[in-house]
């Protein structure tokens, strides 16, 4: 059993939900749905203190289940108007799990800004946050850290969250105590600072006691051996997911200056400068960590930190998306860059996807030079300060697109599209056009799937089955870069769960869960208001040819929701 706290903000009351057997399996995104429909969220303004706030920790989290201690946060998101779950690594889920709790929903809105804080003996108590208002995340962090201690994990909403921004999210701690594993999504941060919810803070404790530990940790140690045995487990360890750059630019997939090219450098000019193979020789040479786990426990460790000529810490992590956004897609052609430019995305806590794609508008209206970095420095200075340049570029790239006449705005339901330009790769392409999350690739993607000979309908059912796997990895807590072997060992893990926590549950119940919360998350974005429309791509996919492959996106939201259909 763990329990769940209801935490209302309006008067600071606390109500305790006890939780046993299949309800703690069916945890994350598939909760969040679950509990937005029940709740008829899907009307209602996503700044006020109508839209409840979701942290909700996996069925393994406490454990050392290699990728098993994710942590999905959701609401009704402020940007797209639909449904949000943004999954995040960290340690956060990890102690919400070592103190046997499976999450916590934050209702209603404080009088004032305040710091949550959750012992270990489940004591809840709202001190103020007036010492860390508006100060980075750094800051932030070390000053609650020097308060609290060492043995703790962190939420913590950032200086754009506090005036509401749209572009921020939720850092939370990962295991050196840094607050850089973002929840960065849909301004889920905004949602945290209409709450005036600073910082929540949560003890680190022991692992949790489950039904059958013995049985447990048998199939844990044999989920890491199948890990070990997979080559491209190897890879991300070795070069972490800035290898994904390495194959994106080579297809000619990769977003360059406002996804107006698939390439930043000629695959025959050597090594790709901002990809995988590049930057881990790099900075293993400089003597920085070409390997580093998110979060406790995780073997895959497809981190890193980030280091300068002298071996001082840039950032950490230097990640793809991150690289493809704030660094390609704004004409950066070097990692030294794009690392600089993502400590201070870190700092703000912000959605460094919808940044970099807002900061590549910018850029195409003429307000800054592609490639100069000084430009993207200001930008996020004037976001940290919130002057009145910063509070609209902190609402995200359609708003500031619209507002700055640009044409090209790579949006989907409001929200930036991730690196993957879907000309290319379209079945990542077809998930954000699908996906109830807005243009977000972690709903379901597959990067490296050749499509030419493929018709709509085969490539729209690729990507149908990634969403399935990737929303039942999310309800379970389990990072996506393990799909390779979770997706093909459902038996394993439904045993694992059942040994955690005595069920009975059948192989089915992983891909029936993934399929179950795709369906509420549509239903959700159907209350609100979202037609077929919405899901289609900008005009631009569809009329400008993408060099140097000179392909032209040829899916249109009829076709793959017609396909769709057979599934819902």
């Amino acid at each position: 059993m763990r329990k769940y706290f209801h935490i209302d903000l309006n008067d600071r009351s606390i109500e305790t939900q006890t939780l046993s057997g299949e309800a703690l399996a069916r945890a994350g995104r598939h909760f969040i749905a679950k509990t937005l429909l029940e709740n008829d969220v899907a009307t209602v303004d996503p700044l006020s203190p109508d839209n409840p706030l979701i942290f909700s920790a996996g069925p393994f989290a406490g454990s050392n289940f290699s990728n098993g201690n994710r942590l999905s946060v959701g609401c009704k998101s402020p940007l797209t108007g639909g449904i949000k779950e943004a999954n995040t690594g960290g340690t956060f889920g990890f102690a919400l799990g070592q103190l046997e709790l499976s999450g916590l929903t934050l209702y209603g809105a404080s009088d004032e800004w305040v710091v949550i804080r959750i012992t270990k003996e489940h004591e809840i108590t709202f001190e103020s946050a007036e010492p860390y208002m508006g100060l980075g995340n750094f800051e932030a962090s070390r000053l609650l850290h020097e308060k609290y201690g060492d043995k703790i994990s962190l939420a913590l909403c950032g200086p754009v969250g506090e005036y509401l921004g749209l572009t921020s999210g939720i850092a939370f701690t990962d295991p050196e105590q840094r607050p850089v594993r973002l929840a960065a999504r849909g301004g889920v941060g905004a949602v945290m600072g209409a709450k005036k919810v600073k910082a929540i803070v949560v003890d680190r404790h022991k692992m949790p006691p489950f039904t059958d530990r013995k049985k447990l940790m048998g199939s844990i140690k044999q989920y890491g051996k199948l890990l070990r045995e997979q080559p491209v487990i190897e890879n991300f360890g070795k070069l972490g997911t800035a290898m994904v750059g390495d194959y994106t630019n080579t297809i000619g997939g990769m977003p360059v200056r406002n996804f107006s090219s698939g390439q930043i450098q000629d695959p025959k000019d050597g090594p790709l400068q901002v990809g995988g193979q590049f930057i881990a020789e790099l900075n293993a040479g400089r003597g920085g960590e070409t390997t580093h786990a998110c979060m406790p426990g995780c073997m895959i460790k497809c981190s890193n930190v980030y280091v300068d000529e002298q071996g001082e810490e840039i950032c950490s992590p230097l990640e793809y998306e991150t690289i493809g956004l704030m660094g390609t897609n704004c004409g950066l052609t070097h990692p030294d860059q794009i690392a600089r430019v993502n400590h201070i995305a870190n700092d703000l806590g912000v959605d460094s996807i919808e940044v970099g794609a807002m900061i590549g508008v910018l850029m195409e209206a003429g307000v800054g030079d592609f490639g100069d970095e000084g430009f993207i420095k200001d930008v996020l200075t004037e976001m940290h300060k919130g002057s009145e340049k910063g509070r609209l570029y902190a609402q995200g790239t359609e708003r500031v697109g619209k507002h700055f006449g640009v044409k090209r705005i790579p949006v989907i339901k409001k929200q930036a599209l991730s690196a993957y330009d879907p000309r290319v790769i379209e079945v990542t392409g077809v998930t954000m056009m699908l996906t109830a999350q807005g243009a977000d690739h972690t709903a379901g993607n597959m990067h490296s799937i050749v499509c030419d000979d493929k018709t709509t309908e085969e490539v729209t059912e690729l990507s149908m089955g990634a969403q399935k796997n990737s929303a039942a990895a999310d309800s379970l807590g389990l990072c996506v870069f393990g799909r390779s072997v979770t997706e093909a060992n459902s038996e394993l893990i439904v045993e694992a769960i059942n040994a955690a926590y005595g069920c009975e549950l059948d192989p089915s119940f992983v891909l029936e869960t993934g399929l179950e919360t795709l369906k509420m998350e549509h239903e959700f974005n159907l209350q609100a208001g979202f037609v077929t429309e919405d899901d289609q791509l900008p005009d631009f996919f569809y009329n400008e040819a993408l060099a140097p492959s000179h392909k032209t996106a040829r899916h249109s939201a009829q076709a793959v929701n017609e396909v769709r259909s057979a599934h819902f």
